[in-house]
């Protein structure tokens, strides 16, 4: 059996996956206003080996989600990630935040366009078809009345940053998932397998998370 352990924190979501051979068999997860990856992650990981009466040991993998997203988020999974790999001996699996996201939605028809809340009128965004295959590479973009309008197609919005495009983007090939703010590592599951038979693994020392800005510090007004 391939036991592998999902960790999504790029977003508010601190999220949490295990997966017997591509299958997701539990997960746990929070959204909250303010970011509680640290209190609650490696209390989740601890609790869904317990709950499926696992050990450390019998994980073949740790599978991340690399960003782009929080600068804090992304530094706690990461950090626990690697932590993990590093004392079980195992590979780390790395995959794209936003096809994470993009994989909560099925559509028939038209292209994804996953967006992740970057601050002000920016988003990190991409572009997949109705396959997940990625069509367009991440950008962090600012999102204004001439976005995306290149594209003919039907165009399905997902993620918190979506929320930003609404009173600018208003033609009828706009549709928006208000359901779907943030990824999963439910999502993660089946990718992270995959790459795991093919070997596609990254180096657990030099890998870092895809951050796409450089981190911004600010100072309260306070």
């Amino acid at each position: 059996m391939i036991y592998i352990l999902n960790i999504e924190t790029a977003t508010r979501n601190c999220s949490v996956a295990l997966s017997q051979n591509g299958n997701v068999i539990a997960c746990k997860e929070i959204a909250e206003a303010g970011y509680s990856h640290a209190e609650k992650l490696h209390i989740f990981i601890d609790e869904i080996l317990k709950e499926n009466r696992l050990v450390f040991k019998d994980l073949s993998a740790i599978a991340i989600s690399q960003g782009p997203g929080s600068y804090t988020g992304l530094r706690i999974g990461v950090s626990a990630a690697k932590g993990l790999c590093y004392s079980l001996d195992i590979p780390l699996i790395a995959i794209d935040t936003l096809e994470i996201l993009a994989r909560k939605l099925i559509v028939q028809n038209g292209i994804i366009i996953p967006m992740i809340d970057a601050r002000r009128m920016e988003c990190y965004t991409a572009i997949f078809n109705n396959k997940h295959e990625k069509i367009r590479e991440v950008k962090a973009e600012i999102i204004g009345e001439n976005s995306f309008q290149e594209i003919t197609k039907t165009i399905h919005f997902v993620g918190d940053g979506a929320v930003k495009c609404k009173d600018v983007l208003i033609d009828e090939k706009f549709i928006y998932h208000d359901n779907i703010e943030f990824p999963s590592a439910n999502e993660m599951c089946k990718i992270a397998y995959d790459k795991y038979k093919k070997n596609d693994i990254v180096d657990v020392a030099y890998f870092e998370p895809f951050y796409l800005k450089d981190f911004m510090m600010t100072v309260s007004s306070k």
